[in-house]
């Protein structure tokens, strides 16, 4: 028993703490993002923390699985240091965040990363070594190449584990710190059978007290969440505000801003391009029985606009996320009756539509963090758009990028040109003026030309648009600069980098 015991115990315990580290890993994404947002630079920096880790931790357990004279005990205490330092990472990550502002979204990022979760991963490096030398000696020298590949095996098998228990259930079940704290008591519960009688039962009632300092006092409000719901998609906050003399209410999905609404007046547009985008769609169809799709709903400012203000609109919003339109419903004063509401990511809703329906506008205002998703930027999905659109129809997109030298705004216009006779590009007259900013561009694409060059405010706070003469925008970067988006290629995240790297062009 003893024996079967001690070749059963090394495998179960690698599965677990293989299992473990990848699941931290998904999970770290989710917690950084209210602090700066997820994209592919956030993402390629949690993932090399996380092995940078794992590979010096598997370097520093060679040698302990060399040098240990209890190997068993060796596990036990490096296990419980994986359960302290995953219990400790998010109030670490909270405690590190106001320090590491200013550096930038992607040095934020990797200064958080390497505070809250580089030392679990160390922690769960260190262990697999070690167990991979215990399998070996359990078994005879016959059997030890056997044993190995089988440790590779589970170690794999666990990683897997993780990632899908973590991307899957975790998180959208029972949230971020629960998750972590969760997985803190994994690992604990691995370390007590290598610790034996006296050494498990103190390890327990000090992995007990840690994990329960998180309901108590300072631990509560270091391991609170910042959001107010965690979906499977984003961390969604919504915050109290005023603005312009009138209480607000603000929806934040991770840590971007996605929307402004007045409870009371849905009319009210206070975001810019939102306003600019419903004057120019005023001129451009004056008559209020538009259809219309959205592809994004995010605080459903637009939509609720037009719901009140266009009887006899037919609208449709494609929002990714059902929680988004919950909290909108219940917190943002949308109407849920006022449009059919698709659930699906925005060009999987495009073509489950009827192949007859048509549309006056499509408006894309779909982001992550602060760019769009790919797929919806190319060409093919510009000419599944354009094929959507009734003669004189509008598809709208709104984008961030840096005011001047907009690589990835211009890109986007250049694809569009290949589907669309007409392509303007409108920026609110305030923005304008010396010195380097990111700013949201309104970039209009159709068969027939606004035919203006400024657009004036008609209610609401006085504003003025102005349209960018495209051919002298365009020439303002060599096409080398910029690329012609394809499914095959579109390097969104690349072509916004510098809105990524460039602390002056983080904030606005």
């Amino acid at each position: 028993m003893a024996d079967a015991l001690a070749r059963a115990l090394p495998p179960a315990a690698l599965t677990l703490a293989s299992a473990c580290s990848m699941a931290v890993e998904i999970v770290a994404g989710r917690a950084l993002a209210p602090y700066v947002g997820m994209s592919l630079y956030s993402w390629t920096i949690i993932i090399a923390v996380v092995l940078a880790g794992l590979s010096f931790g598997h370097w520093v357990g060679g040698i302990v699985a060399d040098r240990a004279a209890r190997p068993a005990r060796a596990v036990g205490l490096t296990l419980l240091v994986a359960a302290a330092t995953t219990a400790l990472s998010l109030p670490l990550l909270r405690l590190a965040a106001p320090m590491a502002e200013g550096m930038g979204p992607v040095g934020h990022a990797g200064a958080l990363a390497l505070a809250a979760f580089l030392a679990p991963s160390l922690a769960a490096g260190i262990v697999s070594p070690v167990l991979t030398r215990m399998a070996m000696e359990a078994e005879p020298p016959a059997r030890q190449g056997r044993a190995l590949g089988l440790m590779f095996a589970l170690g794999a098998a666990g990683a897997i584990l993780g990632t899908l228990a973590a991307g899957l259930v975790l998180v959208s079940w029972i949230g971020t710190s629960a998750s972590l704290l969760l997985l803190a008591a994994i690992y604990g519960v691995s370390a007590l059978p290598f610790l034996g009688m006296r050494g498990g039962a103190g390890a327990a009632v000090a992995l007990g007290l840690l994990l329960g300092l998180g309901g108590f006092g300072p631990g509560r409000a270091l391991l609170a969440s910042p959001c107010l719901e965690e979906s499977e998609y984003f961390c969604i906050r919504i915050d109290e505000t005023a603005l312009f003399g009138r209480p607000a209410r603000i929806m934040a999905l991770d840590h971007l801003a996605h929307g402004v609404n007045d409870a009371a007046d849905p009319a009210w547009l206070p975001s810019p391009y939102l306003h600019g985008v419903d004057e120019i769609v005023k001129r451009r169809l004056p008559a209020p029985e538009i259809d219309a799709l959205f592809l994004g709903g995010g605080a459903y400012t637009l939509p609720r606009a037009w719901g009140a203000t266009k009887p006899g609109a037919r609208l449709i919003v494609a929002e990714i996320d059902p929680e988004v339109t919950r909290l909108a419903a219940e917190r943002m004063g949308f109407l849920p009756e006022s449009a059919e509401l698709i659930h699906a990511d925005a060009r999987l809703a495009l073509r489950r539509l009827p192949p007859e329906r048509r549309f006056d506008v499509i408006f894309a205002d779909a982001f992550h963090d602060v760019t769009i998703p790919a797929h919806l930027t190319t060409d093919e999905f510009h000419a599944e758009v354009a094929a959507r659109l009734k003669p004189g129809g509008l598809y709208i997109a709104n984008v961030i990028d840096a005011k001047r030298e907009p690589r990835f705004m211009l890109s986007l216009a250049r694809t569009l040109q290949a589907r669309f006779a007409h392509v303007e590009l409108w920026l609110d007259a305030a923005e304008l003026g010396p010195g380097e900013a990111r700013t949201t561009w309104i970039v209009l694409a159709s068969d027939r030309a606004t035919g203006v060059d400024e657009v004036n405010s008609t209610y609401g706070l006085p504003r003025t648009w102005l349209r960018a003469p495209t051919e002298a925008m365009l020439a303002v970067l060599p096409a080398g600069e910029t690329a012609f988006l394809t499914d095959d290629y579109a390097p969104v995240d690349r072509l916004l980098s510098r809105l990524l790297t460039d602390p002056a062009l983080a904030e606005r």
